[in-house]
């Protein structure tokens, strides 16, 4: 049945492509582009068919580059149809992931109605959007893609006539025009105030739409198990921003832009409340006549219109007959006194909880009269919109770098204590003696408004404007204060140094460590333990510590599977120092896109997670395209909400109610992490790596590209650490290497089975059981098919030595070869069965693709012989239209 399903999906796949594909050579046939046309349907002659015009062949870029994005499309609505079918054929249960699915593994496991709920009530899910430069597309482009995907969903309304599918189809030509006449890269790099609208955006007309379906979807699957509606409540859901906060390596993110970010939060959220208060009182026309009014509600209408004065009056008297809608009219007017927080002598709400308690007494007042339908569709979503995102919108999150911290600190003690060595010479025993003394005392370095030095002034006037909107709005619209390359004790407690400084209660924010390379992950559980212990911290009492783990420098530094094996290993260190301490902790994913950096469908990367170690909260980082990919649309957006709250109630259940717990071969996998990372640093600590590296990728263009805010480069040196792990994937992906996500695993396993055949034995037993090992199978066998040995052939044609180019692309080869060898071994079903999609995928775009290589070897070629290398080249911005093309056909960036 489900293959039978997966069948009509790809057929339906290929016949919206056939369908979009001729609206689209028909806009180019009109517009008298007849040679773009045809191009569209030559697939087996592309490769051979791109002009030597370059005017021309600028233009078949851009049709190859809208061609891959309707697939892109097209598949994604293959997609939610075919979950809708497999719902349809095989029940809610059927789609993995789904609540429904983790409902009746509780109760397979034996919980009850009860302690499913007790589970539920503990999730806390948070969501935090990034401007990392990954996304390529512009925002208007990113529109269109919309407009066209709800065109597609409406032609398969069969109650529409034959008139109305043709004006739809009219429509989406429009849309096509439109597109085509619209330019796709980035002319001019994107500022943090444009990235911010972005992520704005989304938080204000995508989540609460998207939350809202979830919720539905959640209430229908416990109603469908039989559960009792009165047992259910929600799992909480906050959202959280780096766009305006995070300043690791980001030098455009000032003081300023954060206080302004913090603004433009607020008055979103305000704007937000006060829309779905609208339509709450538009729809809450109940008579008074008809209907018991309670005395409570009565008595807050007098007081609260009493309150407001003339224009509290003046509510009253434009619903005389309907206390409902006058309540909640006059909530209306206190809300928009609270946006207008100039005028002191109105009645305001100090903080979202005075809101929420006003609704309550409507609530009541519902539940009085029989209204619970009303309570439940109607005022609600309300109260949920307020839980959810309160009057901040979002958290935005402090992040800045040690070594940044560091110099500040040292610029600070220069000036104020002078005698003192300086302190980055200081030893780690050094550095916590020295602050432990200084952090019992309360009185700051230096009176306010000193100038210490430039790391310091930007490190405080950011706590400064942090403490200045705390003090007039409350702590909730700043998230944690996050330090990057986390290396030892010293590295957290100095941000309580620069708490003091400004004034700042080091009880109202977390400080928290990010540990992102694989040595510092291997003393993570020793530094939380020192931190935890030590006399600064805050109290413990009903606090959970929040603790991110880095993806993209594990991977960067010791290869896909030392990373994550070695994250793994670091949760539960992680938690077991948490348990000793009494402390729950709180883990922030630091994932990416692309599987090199932790992307990957979200229920298969919950439950890859050790058993016990999410304690019910959970922080992921959603970054670049990702953030379209996965919530532009509003049922992929709903399907992976939905995705990210039962699986995280899944692994929470798992350590609130554990089971047996399963011995899987540990000592196994770290070998054969360990043989995996050697074969990795092997290759990049090559002698000729970095020369390869430069010529056989585009790596050169991505660092002149304007997809981005930020730079791709922490200081501007040119070595391989200083190089950010985005545009570090982004290039091995745009030249198919992809060795990101695969490079060392296949002579990890060939040396294991040979040296140790029982501890190989061991895994392969348990490569179905053992939800770790597999998820990280199937992701590297993903990159292995991504990879491509003929294109990485050609990329490889740029290297100047001819020797490194031999020596290097055969070493690359044959552990693709090996890879894919190795991991076929370790799986029953042949590849072939086993990845139907992603074969039926790569196989769509491959011509196309194949042609584009092409292409951007040519330009790269050309561009690099050139004298002018400049960011403004025309050649440049011909080489990122290309790249933004090859991105789209291959669904990633970094």
């Amino acid at each position: 049945m489900v293959e039978n399903t997966q069948n009509k999906a790809f057929k339906k796949i290929d016949t919206d492509m056939q369908f979009l594909t001729s609206c689209f050579q028909e806009v180019l046939t009109d517009l008298g582009e007849h040679e773009l046309a045809n191009l569209l349907t030559r697939h087996e002659d592309l490769k051979d068919s791109i002009s030597s015009n370059v005017a021309l062949e600028k233009k078949q870029i851009q049709v190859l580059s809208i061609y891959l994005q309707l697939m892109n499309l097209v598949e994604e609505n293959g997609a939610v149809q075919y979950r809708r079918k497999l719902t349809d054929s095989n029940g809610m249960k059927a789609i993995r992931g789904s609540w429904s699915e983790t409902f009746h593994r509780w109760k397979e496991k034996g919980l009850s109605e009860e302690q499913m709920q007790k589970i539920i009530e503990k999730v806390k899910l948070i969501p935090v959007l990034t401007a990392h430069p990954t996304e390529t597309k512009r925002i208007s482009i990113l529109e269109l893609h919309r407009e066209i995907y709800l065109n597609l969903i409406k032609l398969k309304n069969t109650s529409y006539s034959f008139i109305e599918r043709k004006v739809v189809a009219e429509d989406i030509k429009t849309l096509l025009e439109r597109w085509w006449r619209t330019g796709e890269v980035y002319l001019k790099k994107p500022t943090v105030e444009m990235e911010r609208r972005n992520v704005v955006h989304y938080y204000s007309k995508v989540f609460p739409q998207a939350l809202r379906k979830s919720d539905i979807q959640l209430k229908q699957s416990w109603l469908n198990m039989g559960f009792s509606q009165e047992n259910l409540s929600f799992p909480t859901m906050e959202f959280g921003t780096w766009v305006g906060g995070d300043r690791d390596g980001h030098p455009y993110v000032t003081a300023a832009v954060t206080k302004s970010t913090l603004i433009e939060h607020r008055k979103t959220a305000l704007e937000l409340v006060h829309d779905e208060l609208q339509r709450l009182a538009a729809a809450i026309s109940f008579s008074g006549t008809r209907n018991k009014v309670t005395q409570e509600l009565q008595e807050a209408i007098t007081k609260k219109s009493n309150e407001l004065g003339e224009a509290g009056k003046q509510v009253l008297s434009r619903n005389p007959y309907e206390p409902w809608r006058q309540f909640v009219s006059l909530v209306l007017l206190q809300l928009e006194n609270t946006k207008d927080d100039a005028n002191k002598d109105t009645l305001i709400y100090n903080r979202p909880g005075d809101l929420y308690q006003d609704l309550q007494i409507l609530r009541e007042s519902l539940l009085e009269i029989g209204a619970k339908r009303i309570a439940e569709d109607l005022l609600f979503p309300v109260e949920r919109i307020i839980q959810c995102f309160g009057f901040h919108l979002a958290r935005l999150d402090i992040r800045q770098n040690s070594e940044f911290h560091d110099k500040a600190l040292e610029q600070i003690l220069s000036h104020t204590l002078p005698d003192l060595p300086k302190y980055r010479t200081w030893s780690e025993e050094e550095r916590v003696k020295f602050i432990s003394e200084e952090l019992k005392n309360p009185r700051p370095f230096a009176i306010a408004g000193k100038s210490f030095g430039p790391e310091a002034d930007k490190v405080l006037e950011s706590y400064k404007v942090v403490k200045k909107h705390t003090d007039k709005y409350g702590p909730q619209g700043v998230g944690s204060f996050i330090v990057s390359m986390t290396r030892q004790l010293s590295d957290l407690l100095v941000i309580y140094l620069f708490f003091r400084e400004v004034g700042i209660d080091r009880d109202t924010f977390q400080v928290v460590p990010l540990f992102e390379t694989i040595d510092d992950l291997l003393v993570s559980g020793d530094i939380l333990d020192s931190f935890l212990s030590h006399p600064s911290y805050p109290g413990k009492e009903k606090r959970t510590q929040e603790i991110m783990l880095g993806y993209s420098d594990s991977n960067k530094d010791g290869g896909i599977l030392a990373s994550r094996w070695n994250i793994y290993r670091a949760e539960k260190a992680l938690t077991e120092t948490g348990d000793k301490h009494g402390v729950e902790l709180r883990f922030f994913h630091g994932i990416g896109g692309t599987i090199s950096r932790g992307g990957g469908k979200y229920h298969r990367f919950l439950e890859s997670m050790p058993p016990g170690s999410l304690s019910g909260e959970i922080k992921l980082t959603v970054q670049g395209e990702t953030i379209a990919q996965q919530f532009a649309n509003m049922l992929t957006a709903t399907y992976n909400l939905e995705m990210l709250l039962s699986g995280t109630a899944l692994q929470t259940g798992n350590r609130l109610y554990p089971a047996t717990r399963e011995e899987f071969p540990i000592k196994a996998l770290r070998q054969l992490a360990e043989y995996s990372r050697e074969k990795y640093q092997k290759l990049i600590g090559h002698p000729s790596f970095l020369t390869f590296y430069g010529e056989a990728t585009p790596i050169d263009v991505l660092e002149l590209s304007k997809i981005g805010s930020r730079p791709a480069r922490r200081t501007g040196t040119r070595t391989l650490n200083d190089l950010r792990a985005i545009p570090w994937v982004f290039s091995w992906n745009q030249s198919r290497f992809t060795i990101t996500g695969w490079y060392g695993l296949g002579s990890a396993l060939q040396k294991l089975r040979s040296e140790n055949p029982e501890q190989y034995q061991q895994l392969k037993n348990v490569s179905h059981e053992w939800p770790f090992f597999r998820y990280v199978l199937i992701q590297v066998e993903t990159n292995l098919m991504n990879a491509e040995p003929d294109v990485m052939e050609a990329y490889a044609s740029l290297v100047q030595d001819p020797e490194v180019r031999k020596e290097l692309t055969t070493l690359i080869k044959n552990e693709h070869e090996k890879g894919l060898d190795e991991v076929a071994a370790m799986f029953e079903q042949k590849r072939e069965e086993r990845r139907l999609s992603l074969l039926d995928n790569l196989d769509r775009r491959k011509d196309v693709l194949i042609s584009l290589h092409r292409l951007q070897i040519k330009y790269l070629e050309e561009w690099r012989k050139s004298q002018s290398k400049t960011e403004d080249d025309s050649l440049v911005t011909h080489l990122l239209q290309i790249t933004t093309a090859l991105a789209s056909g291959l669904k990633n960036t970094g």
